[in-house]
């Protein structure tokens, strides 16, 4: 079984056209895609969670 594909915040922050600022704002406003910090603090997306969050969005600009 493959494992879930997990993208580095950079590669995140690229595909959504997002900066670093304003993604953390959006995160602690709790409007931000699920993150996952490993050991080293780094922060990992799941892209199920990331196109979730696309999926959520498109349906609340609707």
């Amino acid at each position: 079984m493959a494992r879930p594909e997990k993208l580095k915040l950079p590669e995140v922050l690229e595909e959504i056209r997002m900066s670093r600022a304003a993604f953390y704002r959006m995160r602690a406003r709790g409007k931000a895609p699920k993150i996952s910090k490993l050991p080293n603090g780094q922060l990992r997306v799941s892209r199920a969670d990331l196109d979730e969050w696309w999926a959520a969005c498109e349906q609340s600009a609707a």
